[in-house]
């Protein structure tokens, strides 16, 4: 067996495993409200101006995309079909950041 199965088995069959992550007693973590409100500031600020920068991005790619498609120049058409995915993966990398965020916070409450 190897050396991680052995350590992964170890500490699967100690009974006291589960202490040694235990909540820390009589702390209740919280954020103060004078760091909580430019926190927030911040952060709606970022997501706000980055959504609209993902927009703004994938309305250039799909004119892009329609000017080399009539103009016939596929080099220009496929620089835009990129915009359009990379702005996609921008708004959702936003997305999925704000949702991270927003969840780490609620725990602390």
């Amino acid at each position: 067996m190897s050396q991680i199965l052995t350590t992964l088995h170890t500490v699967t069959t100690d009974p006291h495993w589960h202490t040694l992550a235990g909540p820390v007693p009589g702390v209740t973590p919280s954020i103060p409200d004078d760091v909580n409100k430019p926190v927030q500031t911040i952060l709606n600020w970022t997501a706000g101006l980055g959504l609209a920068g993902a927009v703004l991005g994938g309305l250039l790619g799909w004119a892009a995309v329609a000017v080399g498609h009539n103009s016939e120049r596929a080099a220009l058409a496929a620089r835009g079909k990129q915009a359009i995915l990379w702005s996609l993966f921008g708004a959702g990398g936003i997305g999925v950041t704000a949702a991270l965020v927003g969840t780490f916070y609620n725990m602390t409450k």
